[in-house]
């Protein structure tokens, strides 16, 4: 619980109590005292109750990316297991393979871009 709400209650407590005293004496200042201070008290412990939300969704969120983060490293754990255990079976197509894909990003990284004409421009 936060410290605002602890003494945004005791605010609206004690705002209550003056303003029932100030109604009960007839004194309007002290009434009119009384429900400020319950306002501020009410609106304090508002904004305490925002705090501790706000601070339970971080807490939460915190929690969700760590458990995400556990899980890659899981999924990342195996999926390395499965493919050294994949090599390990059959090198060579796993060095065909390796040659392939460095193959293709060679061509890909290295290619030309095309060049516009003035018939593009136009179009």
């Amino acid at each position: 619980m936060d410290k605002d709400r602890i003494s945004g209650a005791a605010k609206d407590a004690t705002g209550k109590v003056e303003s029932a005293f100030g109604k009960m004496t007839g004194d309007a200042a002290t009434e009119a005292s009384g429900r400020a201070r319950e306002a501020a008290g009410t609106v304090q412990n508002a904004f305490g109750q925002a705090k501790d939300a706000a601070r339970d969704i971080g807490e939460t969120a915190s929690g969700l990316a760590q458990d995400a983060l556990d899980a890659g490293s899981d999924y990342y754990r195996d999926g390395s297991r499965a493919v050294a255990a994949k090599v390990q079976e059959q090198p060579l197509m796993a060095l065909l393979a390796a040659g392939a894909i460095g193959f293709t990003l060679a061509v890909l990284l290295t290619r030309q871009p095309r060049r516009r004409t003035l018939r593009d421009y136009y179009r």
